[in-house]
């Protein structure tokens, strides 16, 4: 071959490269790179095997359209097939005389119809791994195959290898995310069945023990007591439960109303003062202004502050510190929650508002709760068209933040860091 028709040949196999590289889909893709080999390498015919772990055999991906019928479906041996050695051995084979070539399989000719003379045969193969073969059969005139004939099957098996990964990948991706829609849908199931089931005895419980308490001898206060505690523990979770499932599903209504959030935040620190206390932890608040009025829905924020002070008090040792801060930031009022308590490993902080997610794992948590407080804390502040987020350094402590604008026309608040 001269030196002009070699130039040509490889400005053809880098033309045909950028094009195969804007080709989205893997069988496009696949049929138009052995339309390529077949016409580059001068071959009859060419085709694409990949490994099918299903039956441990080759499987044709893309063959010419005269012999689609005949080989669709039709597996090929490792052993026993050019193909095989191929895909085993991770090299490439050239096969001059197919007839007397053990290693060639016969079946595939029976089936199409079509005598294999010739074979150049080479690996597709992605990160050390080999995918399938790319395989050209029949040189034109009954030549030998050249190395400029594996050069490019080379290239373009290459180019394959990305293809075919890629698309492994993209079927792993919608498989898994059809998963986790799947799992989320039996979640929202079972907590909205589980919660409505719940709330029945649970308030059968509370009724009655608190009847009794009236009933009693003051040396069955403490028991009964216990018994209420937690029973209204329970409520507590059932309700958030309910609360993030319901958001989720498009079921929470936002009862606007015009909100002070400086007397909000008063009164919810006023309710948690004498678990603080009992806590041996510091609680204190500046919510200065009587200025801080957003347009929302004072039970559902209450909710939200309530959750992450309730987190930092839980998750701040005793003798530490919490500080409630609400502020006016340009369209906004700012609410910040600041504690020394232990912090949130860096590898949590991304995770840390979604639901049931607990930094602890359940050998080693140490502290209640079912890891709701937070997306409860979240879905709240986000159906008011708020941010939440939170900045935090390990055994220094957390500041978790959110802002809600103060004009209800106005949804988009500015990103803060960490931002979920």
């Amino acid at each position: 071959m001269t030196t002009e028709a070699h130039l040509q040949r490889m400005e053809r196999l880098l033309q045909a490269c950028r094009e195969l590289s804007a080709t989205l889909d893997l069988q496009p893709f696949l049929q138009s790179a052995i339309t390529l080999a077949s016409e580059l390498t001068g071959s009859e015919a060419a085709s694409v095997l990949v490994y099918d772990e299903s039956v441990s055999q080759l499987r044709f991906v893309a063959t010419p359209w005269s012999q689609r019928k005949a080989l669709t479906g039709l597996t090929v041996p490792v052993n026993g097939s050019a193909a095989g050695w191929v895909f085993a051995h991770g090299e490439l084979l050239v096969v001059h005389d197919a007839a007397t070539d053990p290693r060639h399989f016969k079946g595939a000719d029976q089936a199409a119809d079509f005598v294999t003379r010739s074979i150049l045969a080479v690996p597709i193969t992605y990160k050390g791994r080999t995918l399938g073969v790319l395989e050209a059969v029949n040189k034109a005139d009954r030549t030998h195959y050249t190395g400029e004939d594996v050069t490019i099957l080379e290239t373009l098996a290459s180019q394959a290898a990305l293809a075919i990964e890629n698309d492994r990948l993209e079927r792993k991706h919608y498989s898994t995310r059809d998963q986790m829609a799947s799992l989320d849908r039996m979640k929202s199931e079972f907590i909205a069945i589980a919660s409505h089931e719940l709330r029945t005895p649970l308030g059968l419980i509370l009724g009655h023990a608190t009847f009794l308490r009236e009933q009693v001898d003051e040396g069955a206060y403490s028991q009964l007591d216990t018994i209420i505690r937690n029973a209204i523990k329970l409520k507590e979770i059932i309700e958030s439960m309910s609360d993030v499932d319901n958001y989720q599903q498009g079921k929470s209504v936002v009862r606007r109303q015009p909100v002070s959030m400086s007397f909000l935040v008063k009164e919810v620190v006023k309710s948690f003062e004498a678990e603080a206390r009992s806590k041996g932890r510091d609680l204190r608040m500046d919510a200065a202004g009587d200025d801080l009025m957003v347009d929302g829905d004072a039970n559902k924020i209450t909710l939200a502050l309530s959750s992450l002070i309730k987190n930092a008090l839980t998750f701040t040792d005793r003798g530490g510190h919490v500080f409630v801060l609400a502020e006016k930031v340009p369209g906004y009022v700012k609410v910040s929650v600041i504690d020394d308590g232990i912090g949130i490993p860096a590898k949590n902080l991304a995770h840390i508002f979604e639901r049931f997610y607990q930094v602890e794992t359940h050998l080693t948590r140490s502290h209640g709760g079912m890891g709701l407080g937070l997306s409860v804390a979240k879905t709240m502040i986000e159906i008011h068209g708020g941010r939440i987020w939170v900045e935090s350094k390990e055994g220094k402590g957390s500041i978790f933040s959110f802002l809600l604008p103060l004009d209800t026309r106005k949804s988009d608040a500015p990103p803060g860091p960490f931002l979920t």
